[in-house]
């Protein structure tokens, strides 16, 4: 395939979504299931008669149900850790509240876990039964919190598409193999290559060996859909990483893709340019681009 930057600029992707791009249900199950008994004690605050009393004598008997309040009002515990909060707006003395919801107690933290349970809106929603089920409604909690991560999920997306092109390629070329996420250490145990590193916690997406030749193959994977400052530091990376391993007489490749990237053309042209034409996306790896690649100079 001849190196052509407009062909790779021209063939970007507008989209890499899969349907299990927008919700990781494994993800949210596990983390429901690992405070579902706390979940259940709280079930017996539902429709209370004397909510505020009950509420204060189930978090005294039961204190590990404390740590599972800020879920409720969909915050994680150790982001509370990192913001303050204001009890008293009169007052307005904002102050970290995180000590609330550990094991000790006391007639204060008493009065503020009460407090919280009328100011977060949660004894209107046990009180009222707007809820049938604390479970099923954590659950919930944990999806809508899960959206957050989409945007890190994309980057995995494409991880996931283009190793499948790789496996591909080494089941159908036995004197291939792979690694994913393979960092200094994993490429020396499989593979028997050592090789330096500019970063202690450098981690390429995907290491490929050429069993035969003892030839090794490494590549970085992502995708922008969205524009960003990131894009220009992203490439200005990339620079500096081929030429780190070039003195090594390694072999890196760029697979990126996104429309992201139109914005800043300029920024991948300039890689592209520096960097041999080593940079490809989607539409070349369904071309086949891996076989040219990976059978160069073999």
């Amino acid at each position: 395939m001849k190196k052509d930057f407009q062909k790779l600029i021209s063939t970007l992707q507008d989209s890499i979504f899969t349907w299990d791009y927008f919700s990781d249900f494994g993800k949210v199950e596990k983390n429901v299931d690992k405070i579902k008994k706390e979940l259940n004690l709280l079930n017996s605050l539902i429709g209370s008669q004397n909510i505020e009393k009950d509420f204060i004598e189930l978090v005294r008997e039961y204190p590990k149900t404390r740590k599972v309040l800020p879920i409720l009002i969909a915050i994680r515990e150790s982001k509370l850790k990192e913001m303050d909060i204001i009890s008293d707006v009169k007052k307005f003395i904002p102050e970290n509240k995180s000590y609330l919801f550990n094991d000790k107690f006391n007639n204060k933290i008493e009065k503020e876990l009460l407090n919280f349970f009328k100011e977060s809106g949660l004894k209107s929603i046990f009180e009222n039964k707007n809820i049938k089920n604390i479970v099923d409604y954590v659950f919930g909690v944990e999806i809508g919190m899960d959206t957050n991560a989409r945007k890190n999920r994309t980057g995995v997306l494409m991880e996931n598409l283009v190793e499948k092109f790789i496996a591909d390629f080494c089941e159908e070329n036995k004197n291939f193999k792979y690694l994913a996420q393979a960092n200094k250490k994993k490429i020396k145990d499989n593979f028997g290559y050592d090789i330096k590193i500019d970063k202690n916690n450098r981690s390429f997406d995907f290491a490929v060996l050429n069993i035969k030749k003892n030839k090794l193959f490494l590549f970085e994977v992502n995708y922008y859909g969205t524009t960003g400052t990131k894009l220009k530091a992203t490439a200005g990376e990339f620079e500096k990483l081929n030429t780190f391993l070039k003195k090594q007489s390694l072999n890196l490749y760029w697979i990126t893709d996104g429309k992201g990237w139109i914005s800043s053309k300029k920024s991948l042209e300039e890689a592209y340019l520096k960097n041999d034409g080593n940079i490809f996306n989607i539409e070349m790896l369904k071309e086949d681009v891996l076989k040219e690649i990976l059978n160069k100079n073999n």
